[in-house]
């Protein structure tokens, strides 16, 4: 995570009125606290963890890495021409809009302008997320009742 990505969060955390976030990744850890309106003061803790691997360890899987990237990299030329429907908010997602109804939406289902995908719960309040285009969902890229972030893809849209 470079200091782009730590300020870029720093703005939404205090843009979404969250009082205190947690952030935590294999090589950093990062809490941000903001006050009250009235102050407008943010207080960001960045800490680097250590990673200690063996140099004989460290190199087994870069090779082990490499097969899988050039996978990854032809999967996104594939999904090119489907449009990526992406998190509004920070989260945790429902595909239910309760645990004993059916799904919003199905792969191969046909949605319009309008249709609602998913809730996604933050803060205590329930968020309908709405299709902004029409199409036919070719895949959903989150289960359900998981944590998604901001800008997290959820779903992928054939617009054809």
């Amino acid at each position: 995570m470079d200091l782009k990505d730590i300020q870029n969060l720093i703005k939404f955390v205090a843009k979404s009125g969250a009082s205190e976030v947690k952030l935590e990744t294999e090589d950093v850890k990062i809490t941000i606290k903001t006050g009250s309106d009235d102050k407008q003061e943010t207080t960001t803790y960045v800490q680097q963890i250590p990673v200690s691997t063996p140099v004989a360890q460290a190199a087994a899987p870069a090779a082990q890495a490499a097969p899988v990237e050039t996978q990854a990299a032809a999967q996104p030329a594939e999904d090119s021409k489907y449009i990526t429907i992406k998190s509004p908010i920070i989260g945790t997602l429902y595909r239910k809009p309760s645990p004993d109804k059916p799904v919003f939406v199905e792969v191969g289902q046909t949605i319009k302008e309008g249709d609602v995908l998913c809730i996604i719960e933050a803060m205590k309040l329930f968020n309908e997320i709405e299709s902004e285009v029409s199409g036919k969902i070719v895949k959903v890229l989150v289960d359900d009742s998981s944590p998604v972030e901001f800008d997290q893809p959820l779903f992928l849209v054939d617009p054809s």
